[in-house]
């Protein structure tokens, strides 16, 4: 079994996919994966979420990224983040 950090061309990647006989996941890094979900926001916040990226002249769900890291990293100091 190839090592997670293993190097492969994408030619053989797409070789082993086709083939389907070996799990290709083993060859990418899930550490810096992101996953999409669903949040609803009162009209409220949301505006003051685009008045705050505005003002700092960024985007809304990177202001709201960037507070949700701020405050998980004050409550679990410990976490290793990415980022």
């Amino acid at each position: 079994m190839p090592k997670s950090k293993e190097k492969i061309s994408a030619k053989m990647l797409d070789k082993k996919f086709d083939e389907g006989q070996e799990d290709i996941l083993q060859y990418f890094d899930k550490s810096t994966a992101s996953r999409r979900i669903l949040v609803d926001f009162p009209e409220w916040m949301i505006e003051s979420l685009d008045n705050e990226a505005k003002h700092l002249g960024i985007s809304r769900q990177a202001i709201i990224k960037f507070w949700i890291n701020e405050k998980i990293r004050e409550i679990s100091p410990k976490l290793k983040m990415v980022g």
